[in-house]
């Protein structure tokens, strides 16, 4: 489906609008969110069937994360060398080999390095589905980012019980990794004819290098590298902290994790209804503040009730910070999306790769409670970031094309028809109007 413009009073006014080429980044996102948060339920049966110690397990995870950390930094130059159609569907058969290799390896050098392949390859699949949503959506790009998190965080949500149903209906835990490469190939039949949005207009072309990134932009990789740090040591000893903290059984401190991470969903939801009315840049401030207060209340709450309204709370919050800083930081430079959409991934595989571990290894001499003090550090680093580059962002043009995307801009140009002397006003939930000038 295309996006119709309609004439009002001389210019053009575009709703947001879900192309075939959207739907296919959502679907394929969401694959990407499952393929990378299935390795975590299917480890305990890949450690039993190769008798690998808890070690040698974390290896795939290293691997996965290590595999980001090159895309990141490779991302935008084999975007340029083979186009955005090679990297788009390649990085999702890419993804979609690796898995097969953990299913089939049978050895932990193969299974390591399925998992390094699914890294590689699904997070070039990533650098392009947020390219190509920033590009095609321009000012709407928050919006369509967070939809697009919203179907991934729901399709995380999906691998644990899936890899359950699986084995308890005896296709066994493997079959969660191939349930969804089947998927992909109904996925590539459908959309494989969708056109990817060319490269915004001054997008640096062949392997020339990229203008230098504002110093705007790297204050918004900073909030996504603190943010994701935080967030995934949240979730990844979450269960934990829960069962030798609080107290509670195994069974029912996996029960509430797994509520906390459907729930945000809902805060992603929540999140993408906020956009259309409160600025991004500020959003993510909030967002901040509530995280950090919510992860207070669960750290320090002195019984289990107390603690899960403040699990509650930090995933209001925090499920919101990745899309917000994403998608702002799309919007400082929007010529160069590739660049910015790999550097943002290079900074995701950066946390991932060294904060879960970090904080593991620190929990090992003084506990999981002490060790969990560095997670409201993490939320306030991001914090003083996102407030400095709101405050930056109001003393240059930079922030309001973060909040609402380059096509604000042009959509101030005057259009055929519109009386000389007037200004365009838009609003990203309703139609530009033409007001004249005093």
């Amino acid at each position: 489906m295309q996006s119709q413009p309609t004439r009002v009073t001389g210019t053009v006014a575009h709703d947001f609008a879900r192309t075939d080429m959207t739907w296919a980044s959502y679907l394929l996102l969401g694959y990407f969110g499952y393929l990378q948060a299935v390795l975590g339920p299917v480890m305990p049966f890949l450690r039993h069937d190769l008798r690998l110690s808890y070690a040698a397990g974390g290896l795939h995870f290293s691997a996965f994360a290590a595999g980001m950390i090159v895309a990141g930094l490779t991302g935008a130059r084999v975007m340029a060398w083979l186009g955005r159609p090679v990297v788009f569907w390649g990085g999702a058969v890419g993804m979609a080999l690796g898995a097969v290799l953990v299913v089939v390896g049978g050895r932990l050098a193969l299974t390591v390095a399925g998992a390094g392949v699914m890294g590689l390859f699904g997070t070039l699949l990533v650098v392009t589905i947020q390219a190509v949503l920033s590009d095609q959506h321009g000012r709407y790009r928050t919006r369509a980012l967070t939809e697009a998190n919203i179907g991934a965080s729901l399709a995380s949500g999906l691998a644990a019980l899936l890899v359950g149903l699986c084995q308890g209906v005896g296709l066994g835990w493997r079959a969660a990794l191939l349930i969804p490469i089947a998927l992909f190939v109904l996925i590539a039949a459908r959309y494989r004819r969708a056109p990817l949005p060319p490269r915004a207009a001054g997008a640096t072309q062949g392997h020339r290098p990229a203008a230098r990134l504002p110093l705007l932009f790297w204050l918004y990789w900073v909030v996504v590298v603190f943010s994701v740090a935080a967030e995934w040591s949240l979730t990844f000893w979450g269960t934990d902290y829960l069962h030798h903290v609080i107290a509670l059984d195994t069974g029912v401190a996996a029960t509430v994790m797994g509520l906390y991470l459907f729930g945000t969903v809902l805060a992603r939801v929540l999140g993408s209804r906020l956009t259309r009315t409160v600025p991004s840049a500020m959003l993510l401030v909030a967002a901040t503040g509530v995280a950090l207060a919510g992860f207070l209340v669960f750290w320090l709450a002195p019984h289990g009730p107390l603690t899960i309204i403040g699990l509650a709370v930090t995933g209001l919050g925090i499920a919101n910070l990745f899309p917000l800083a994403l998608a702002t930081g799309l919007g400082i430079a929007p010529e160069s999306s590739d660049t910015t959409s790999a550097r943002i991934s290079l900074g995701a595989g950066l946390a991932i790769f060294v904060a879960p571990l970090s904080l593991g290894g620190l929990a090992d001499h003084v506990g999981i409670r002490v060790a969990y003090g560095v997670v409201p550090l993490l939320l306030c680093a991001a914090g003083v970031a996102a407030l400095g580059a709101l405050l930056l962002g109001r003393r240059g043009p930079d922030l309001k094309r973060s909040w609402q995307g380059s096509d604000l801009e042009r959509s101030r140009q005057r259009q055929p028809g519109t009386p000389r002397g007037a200004r365009c006003v838009s609003r990203p939930d309703r139609p530009f109007k033409v007001r004249p000038l005093p």
